[in-house]
């Protein structure tokens, strides 16, 4: 194998250039992971899974060789899709708090990854899932540090993910509406006004399968990341555009309240 072929950093995958065609993704800049340099097919480029690569389980077959990043580049970007798989607490199980969260870049590559020891005992475990088990959690992290921790990653960034307020509400953490990318909420992916699951919009968007048995957060930040690039032109342009409405709407409102106190002022004048 010549030194060309042996450098995953400039190399395709095939199934990232498969997914590419199927979606007529006709600029590469639509994804930033994508090399432009680097259009030999048969190449296939290293994985990066971040701070637990080791682990076996975190990508399965079904989805990973379509959601795989082309590079292996874990820094921190403008944009960060976040998933967390929940555990049950209380005395019945039926209270949600979070058992691993991870965090992905705009280019899919894990920046973190954790098991979390949530502050209730865990009655729980939600395996069919979570995926998470007993043995998981015996070199957790606790609740405060992960939560620190990804506060500070989320600061300041666009936060892509889905149905995100379940994943902030478990983290105890808010991120401001306007850095939130929710692909649970955007107006276009609705059907009927009614929200749609994770998978069916991968499905539908991406051509992949995912969350077929356990979740596995990393495919589902991925494919979040993923669906909010394909549709980040027109989303951003919905945004602004919202912004703009809301701000003019706020203008006249001042206004209105302005004339209105006035006028008050007028009459009272008037009549004294």
């Amino acid at each position: 194998m010549g030194a060309e072929a042996a450098d995953p950093k400039r190399s395709l995958n095939p199934n990232w250039a498969q997914l590419q065609q199927k979606l007529k993704i006709r600029s590469t800049k639509e994804w930033k992971g994508f090399n432009p340099k680097s259009e030999d097919k048969s190449k296939t480029p290293q994985s990066t899974l971040g701070k637990r690569k080791e682990r076996s389980d975190s990508e399965p077959d079904s989805a990973a060789s379509l959601l795989i990043p082309t590079n292996t580049d874990c820094s921190l970007t403008d944009a960060i899709a976040m998933d967390c798989e929940m555990v049950g607490v209380s005395s019945q199980g039926n209270k949600s708090a979070v058992g691993r969260v991870t965090l992905v870049n705009a280019w899919g590559n894990v920046v973190y990854d954790e098991y979390v020891r949530p502050l209730e005992y865990i009655v729980d475990f939600r395996s069919a899932i979570s995926g998470i088990r007993p043995h998981h959690l015996r070199k957790a992290k606790d609740f405060k540090t992960v939560q620190k921790k990804v506060a500070e990653l989320i600061k300041g960034r666009i936060l892509v993910g889905h149905a995100l307020h379940n994943d902030l509400k478990v983290l105890l953490l808010s991120h401001p509406k306007k850095d939130t990318r929710d692909t649970s909420e955007y107006q276009p992916f609705l059907r009927e006004g009614k929200r749609r699951a994770l998978r069916d919009l991968a499905a539908q968007f991406l051509g992949v399968k995912i969350q077929e048995n356990e979740h596995c957060p990393i495919d589902d930040a991925r494919a979040a990341m993923l669906i909010y690039q394909k549709h980040k032109k027109e989303w951003e342009r919905n945004i602004k555009k919202n912004l703009r409405f809301k701000q003019k709407h706020k203008k006249n409102k001042q206004k209105r309240i302005s004339k209105e106190r006035d006028r008050a002022e007028l009459d009272h004048t008037t009549t004294s």
